[in-house]
């Protein structure tokens, strides 16, 4: 299919997400802007955070790491899932635990709890971590989709790669530029969408052109050894209790301690609601996923008898955009990828910029500011992420990592676990900490980890960290937080339960 047409469908979409920011964006506000005047539909969130969870890199990374080498002999298959579950499972404790506590604050931004809890600079500590975390995560997202469209479009009208990154990251500040949550609800239910039934095409096309049935397709990559799932060898990396614990923290603190994630989720009406939302999206994720990776076998099994060889991370486009592959298959594998594309960067940018404007700069607190000055402010920030965009996109294209996925869940290990550390210490513990001492401790865990990491094999052998790492890291920060803390003063403990009691029974 010609890349000129290809293009053309990608602009026509663009226009549609053009229609829906014009129509949710009117009579915007900050508050709006920020938790969405806290009026979002549960079920609609819900469905639209499965496009900003799983983004482009799930689209072609997941499917291309089934038939990733497995250093025990065969391919890594489905292994994934063991992470996958360990998802539901942290989803969970996000319903449950994390939820409750961020309503009954009434939080705009999630990291206010540590400045209630724990001081000023464990506040601004948290938020930078976010920051940091959210904007390598992001920009590692959009790079591999980048580079794919730039690849397969782009590429053939002689438009330089960082062009295209500009002029993608221009696209998504013109619709999420006033409305920004109140607009992304309802442009992520939207993406998702289209990602989804291009997901489901997809595995339907490469089935009928096998000339297979699902079950019999099952049955091939059983044969093919795709099938894999559980590893039993407390050694490897992907050892099942590691994956799944790896997947429960990656959850817990990747979305419910994280502002982009839970931003959504609090701008739902109650906390009963937010509670369904996170654990419908969490089973629908784990379900998604899994016929992603069916989807990857498929994929392979096609490759295989039509002599196609590819890195992992250009599996499926390759194959989607290939010759002989029907030109309608090719329109559903590209809007399909640019749906799983902008729910991950503009979700991104908008909770970047909200961090920014309320944990850094303070904006809601500042009353010598007007509401026309406050605007300004926040629209100037949200115009300097994009432009942080543009230059992490540009050093992620330098790196050229093939499998992206794996890239984003180690940066995760490194910069989510402070979080982890932070939250769990003022969420288990009731000790008050030395605050000053809270961003040294931060920032000395990562470097403790990035050790172990190094020289793993000379310290411990044939054992292999794997994702656990974020594990270990939110532990060293706990520890460090507990060896500069004291017990609590017994008055303000009893103030802090009073409140909590109150909290219960407005609930009720």
């Amino acid at each position: 299919m010609s890349p000129a047409l290809l293009f053309s469908f990608v602009i026509g979409y663009f226009a549609l997400l053009l229609l829906v920011a014009y129509f949710t964006s009117r009579n915007a506000n900050n508050e709006s802007f920020f938790i969405g005047n806290k009026s979002s539909n549960w079920m609609v969130v819900a469905f639209g955070m499965i496009g900003t969870s799983l983004s482009g890199v799930t689209f072609v990374s997941v499917p291309g790491a089934v038939g990733k080498p497995f250093a025990g002999g065969g391919f890594e298959g489905f292994t994934y899932f063991q992470v996958v579950i360990g998802y539901v499972l942290g989803y969970v404790v996000i319903a449950y635990v994390l939820l409750p506590l961020y309503y009954r604050l009434n939080l705009t931004s999630i990291y206010n709890y540590l400045s209630n809890r724990m001081g000023f600079y464990s506040y601004k500590t948290g938020s930078g971590f976010f920051i940091l975390s959210r904007t390598l995560g992001a920009t590692a997202r959009l790079y591999l989709v980048v580079a794919i469209l730039q690849d397969t479009i782009l590429s053939s009208f002689g438009v330089p790669f960082w062009v295209t990154t500009l002029v993608i990251l221009l696209m998504i500040l013109l619709y999420t530029y006033e409305g920004g949550v109140k607009t992304i609800v309802w442009t992520d239910m939207l993406q998702t969408s289209c990602m989804l039934i291009g997901l489901v095409i997809c595995v339907i096309y490469i089935l009928k052109t096998l000339n297979i049935g699902f079950g019999e397709g099952v049955n091939q990559l059983k044969q093919a050894q795709f099938t894999r799932m559980f590893i039993a060898d407390p050694n490897s990396s992907l050892f099942f209790l590691k994956q799944l614990l790896a997947g429960a923290f990656i959850t817990i603190t990747m979305t419910g301690m994280d502002q982009e994630m839970m931003q959504k989720n609090i701008s739902v009406r109650t906390l009963k609601d937010s509670q369904k939302n996170v654990l419908t999206f969490g089973i629908i994720q784990a379900l998604v996923v899994l016929l992603f990776l069916f989807l990857g076998g498929l994929l392979y099994l096609y490759a295989s008898q039509n002599g196609i060889t590819a890195r992992p991370d250009r599996i499926f486009p390759t194959i989607a955009l290939g010759t002989g592959i029907p030109a309608i298959i090719s329109v559903i594998f590209i809007i399909a990828l640019i749906s799983a594309l902008f729910p991950s960067a503009d979700g991104a940018i908008t909770a970047l910029t909200s961090s920014f404007c309320i944990d850094i700069l303070g904006l809601k607190r500042r009353s010598d500011w007007t509401d026309k000055q406050k605007n300004k402010v926040r629209k100037t920030v949200h115009l300097v992420f994009a432009g942080v965009f543009l230059l992490f996109v540009l050093m992620f294209k330098v790196i050229n990592n093939p499998s992206m996925i794996g890239v984003i869940l180690k940066v995760a290990g490194y910069t989510y676990g402070p979080l982890l550390g932070l939250f769990s210490f003022g969420i288990l513990t009731n000790r008050r900490v030395n605050d000053k001492a809270v961003p040294y401790i931060a920032l000395t865990a990562p470097l403790l980890c990035f050790f172990l990491d190094k020289f793993q094999k000379e310290l411990f052998g044939k054992f292999e960290i794997g994702l656990e790492l974020i594990i270990i890291n939110g532990l060293l920060v706990f520890l460090g937080l507990l060896l500069v803390s004291k017990p609590t003063d017994k008055q303000l403990l009893a103030k802090e339960n009073q409140s909590d009691r109150s909290f219960e029974v407005e609930k009720q």
